[in-house]
């Protein structure tokens, strides 16, 4: 599956903080998440196929990278940005999970039927989906937007991609290295869009104040290595960094469009915020289906 990504001019998004409790030994602690994002159609491409979703009141933040070239990839991504738009705010934490899933099962179908009524084609999209409530977050996704979690001054990415590149990787066919110059990087095994049954992944946790996640679209990652996306996260001001990072991708080339989200998780005083009750998810990864 060849992800033919396009790129138009940054659009940052408002912070927009919500308020919840987490659980820290067994001590309620006021948490406060926020997040900012940004994209960019690029130095290359004339299109921007990629679109973003912010939507704390729900515990939600979402990046989506469109494939199937211009007025089909960007219409793709659109459409998951739609319905997650319009889901309710739900009322504890296995309904989030379960209305978000439901929402991407909705955006799938549209993809599914817009093909058909084209006669065929690519009209697909990737999605990396960060949901938050109380103290536990869960991450979703299918294709090869990543989320990375930064705590204790550690980035980890807790997504896996999926690519033709890393099945080789995983398989021991290609070394880190060598992946770097490999053609086909560009290629994804799993997107919404390619079939009627939505495959997704998912690996959830407990949010700790100065947790920091990065969602962000393969226009970053590709272009810009672990090691400096870490050091950029680090910077303390979080309404700047959705530009430093997409300054540093377009820096290096900027050849395809470049989508970011940063997401931060801190301590908050109790004055007149109302906590949002906390449920756990069912850590792990896998299919969740």
């Amino acid at each position: 599956m060849s992800d033919e990504s396009t790129r138009v001019p940054t659009q940052r998004m408002p912070q927009r903080p919500i308020a919840m409790t987490a659980a820290n030994n067994g001590e309620s602690v006021s948490v406060r998440v926020q997040g900012v994002g940004s994209t960019h159609q690029g130095m290359v491409r004339k299109h921007n196929e990629d679109n973003l979703l912010l939507r704390p009141e729900a515990g939600l933040w979402m990046v989506a990278d469109g494939v199937g070239g211009a007025q089909a990839g960007d219409w793709a991504s659109a459409q998951i940005v739609d319905v997650l738009h319009n889901m309710p705010v739900p009322p504890s934490a296995p309904e989030l999970l379960a209305l978000a899933v439901a929402q991407l099962e909705a955006a799938n179908q549209r993809m599914v039927e817009r093909a058909a009524e084209r006669g065929g084609g690519m009209t697909a999209s990737t999605v990396v989906l960060l949901l938050t409530y109380g103290a536990h977050y869960t991450c979703l996704w299918a294709g090869d937007s990543r989320c990375y979690l930064l705590r204790d001054g550690v980035m980890t990415q807790i997504t896996h991609d999926h690519s033709e590149v890393q099945e080789l990787i995983d398989a021991g066919a290609l070394s880190p290295e060598e992946a770097e110059r490999y053609p086909r990087a560009n290629v994804i095994t799993r997107a919404l869009g390619v079939g009627p049954r939505v495959q997704l992944d998912r690996v959830a946790g407990r949010l700790q104040p100065g947790d920091r996640f990065l969602l962000c679209t393969d226009g970053l990652s590709r272009m810009v290595s672990d090691a400096e996306i870490a050091a950029l996260l680090t910077e303390s001001d979080l309404a700047s960094l959705p530009s430093s990072l997409i300054a540093a991708a377009l820096s290096a080339g900027g050849h395809d469009n470049v989508t970011v989200m940063v997401v931060t998780c801190e301590a908050a005083d109790d004055n007149g915020m109302a906590p949002a009750p906390g449920a756990p998810w069912v850590t792990g990864a896998g299919d969740v289906r």
